[in-house]
């Protein structure tokens, strides 16, 4: 090889480094990565109630967020409702009890899973009764309408001129 083309393979082998080391730059900064709303500040010092309480707050939802649990949220209210969840918990309420007293004060809303109730039910399964009933409906009204002649019979003029022309 001659001294350029060394020169240049060195160049194309520095570039080709330069843009791996950039894609690997790239794939790490756009790589999602989790990243919890928990503060130091707001950890009990017990690991099992800390635990129930991480669990408890990925089940209710940020108000503000409105689709992420106020474990995930950064807002401001999700933090209250955190520090809420470890202050019931560390005055020995159990999971039902802490979940009870935020629903009773948020509504029902709170929760990311819906407790199944009369209302629940009645939400998920008027949408089936609907079409059963349409389904339903247009069934007996198919049925009534095959039964039902639907033209009128000839006048004996009309049935005159049939005859006539059949037989041509």
């Amino acid at each position: 090889m001659r001294g350029g083309e060394v020169g240049r393979v060195s160049q194309v082998s520095q570039l080709s480094r330069l843009l791996s080391r950039l894609l690997i730059v790239l794939f790490l900064l756009f790589t999602p990565m989790s990243a919890f709303a928990v503060n130091p500040d707001e950890v009990l010092a017990d690991p099992a109630l800390e635990a129930r309480a991480r669990a408890l707050s990925a089940e209710l939802r940020c108000m503000v967020c409105q689709n992420q649990s106020i474990d995930d949220s950064n807002a401001d209210l999700a933090k209250d409702l955190r520090l809420l969840v470890r202050e019931r918990i560390a005055d020995g309420d159990s999971d039902e009890a802490v979940l009870t007293y935020i629903v009773s004060r948020y509504g029902e809303f709170v929760l990311l899973k819906p407790r199944v109730s009369m209302k629940t039910v009645l939400l998920w399964g008027a949408p089936v009764l609907l079409v059963l009933a349409g389904g339903l409906s247009l069934l007996v009204f198919a049925r009534k309408r095959a039964g039902k002649p639907t033209g009128s019979k000839l006048t004996a003029d009309e049935q005159a001129k049939l005859s006539e022309l059949l037989k041509k």
